[in-house]
């Protein structure tokens, strides 16, 4: 009789488990869950997710123009290696993302001395450079401009233009610890608002709970990051956003470099 009874509540207890919210999740709140749990506060919800399609083969090197080089002023021309990555495709599902999507489609994000990305569809193009000694991060992006984040998807050179060599590019040291923001960027319109991606490069460095953070201070609340992942950002209100980065030691202080800390302004639009 008493063994009975101990498996008739063993076989209720297992019934209950698999129906819990727990272990039987939708797939919305899998993706949310599977990296790091929501952080609420100001209105604002921010979670990671890493549900996204990965390309661990995908190679970007940089061959033109060439490591500290210099090249003349004015339109200065790019020229990539790419290896098992398609430019232009759309990224799996990418239709039913929820963030904003190009529309022609994965891209390489280039970086010139920390200032708003330009993407790229092919792997030559050209682009204006002023005189001076400049900082360039290459890497390459989803279709929903999410980075790439394994060690051959990015190229980090100094780049001097013209007759001059100061700049941002001089006594940058490519062996430090830096941080590159990337998400979000310039407008955003109708559906595009309601999920909005943060995402943010690191070069010789990585984030822990123990170790480096990332400050993510929105519309003056501040948000702490122990994962380098990309991160989804809810409520924001229309019209004008700001966005300030700061990577952190174990300790709280900013990391010196000139790069780790960053403020930007997004501009949300109903229509």
């Amino acid at each position: 009789m008493k063994k009975s009874i101990v498996l008739a509540a063993t076989i209720a207890s297992l019934g209950f488990n698999a129906c819990s919210p727990s272990s039987h999740q939708s797939a919305s709140s899998q993706s949310t869950s599977s990296s790091s749990a929501a952080m609420e506060k100001g209105g604002l919800k921010v979670y990671a997710f890493n549900d996204s399609p990965k390309f661990p083969d995908a190679k970007l090197k940089l061959s033109e123009p060439g490591t500290a080089s210099s090249v003349p002023a004015g339109e200065v021309t790019f020229n990539y290696q790419l290896e098992n990555y398609q430019l232009t495709a759309q990224t799996d599902g990418s239709a039913h993302h929820d963030h904003a999507n190009s529309a022609q489609g994965q891209h390489i994000h280039n970086i010139v001395d920390n200032e708003p990305y330009t993407a790229h569809y092919t792997t030559t193009f050209a682009k204006p450079m002023q005189e001076g000694s400049h900082v360039v991060l290459s890497f390459l992006s989803r279709s929903y401009h999410e980075s790439l984040k394994h060690k051959n998807a990015y190229d980090l050179r100094i780049v001097n233009v013209g007759n001059s060599t100061s700049g941002p590019g001089a006594g940058f040291d490519v062996k430090g610890k830096h941080m590159f923001y990337s998400r979000p960027k310039g407008e955003y319109v109708g559906n595009d608002t309601k999920k909005i991606m943060l995402d943010f490069y690191l070069v010789n460095t990585d984030l822990a709970r123990s170790g480096n953070k990332v400050r993510a201070t929105i519309n003056g609340t501040e948000f702490l990051i122990d994962k380098w992942q990309p991160h989804t950002i809810e409520g924001l209100p229309m019209g004008e956003s700001t966005i300030k980065l700061e990577l952190l030691d174990k300790n709280g202080n900013v990391v010196p470099g000139p790069f780790n800390t960053v403020e930007r302004k997004i501009t949300l639009k109903a229509s």
